[in-house]
């Protein structure tokens, strides 16, 4: 496992949508997008619906890659991202009272979501991290 660097860190916090990939059983990548945040070292994301493909490539295969668009450029003029590769755990529950703190970067601070009274208590994926790249800070 690895620590996010502080600069990765700042950009998941500013609510930047995350590109989610795992693997389907046949090999190959399955994307989705996210909203993501930290818990601690890890990276979270949340999920209303048991039967997503992605949690079920996750059941089956923890592997994933995140990876972000920056919104900056760096000297050259590339445009910077951050990826992170990193190993899933599924916890049950907790995903409105996590998709609720996220809406808060994400939606706006006075919003309420997910928009029901009664939200299923879907599922929190925890990311560990083992490694981080792309073009910024976080990859030097």
């Amino acid at each position: 496992m690895s620590r996010l660097p502080d600069s990765a860190a700042e950009l998941i916090d500013a609510g930047h949508l995350a590109h989610l990939v795992t693997i389907n059983p046949d090999g190959s990548p399955q994307v989705a997008i996210v909203w993501v945040g930290r818990d601690g070292d890890d990276l979270v994301t949340a999920h209303l619906s048991p039967t997503q493909q992605k949690l079920r490539n996750l059941r089956r295969d923890p592997r994933v890659v995140l990876s972000l668009e920056a919104g900056t450029r760096n000297d050259y003029g590339l445009d910077e991202y951050l990826v992170v590769h990193g190993t899933a755990r599924l916890v049950d529950g907790g995903a409105p009272e996590l998709l609720q703190r996220l809406a808060h970067a994400y939606l706006g601070p006075d919003v309420k979501f997910p928009p029901m009274d009664d939200p299923p208590p879907g599922t929190v994926c925890h990311i560990a991290v083992d490694r981080v790249g792309g073009v910024g800070p976080w990859a030097s």
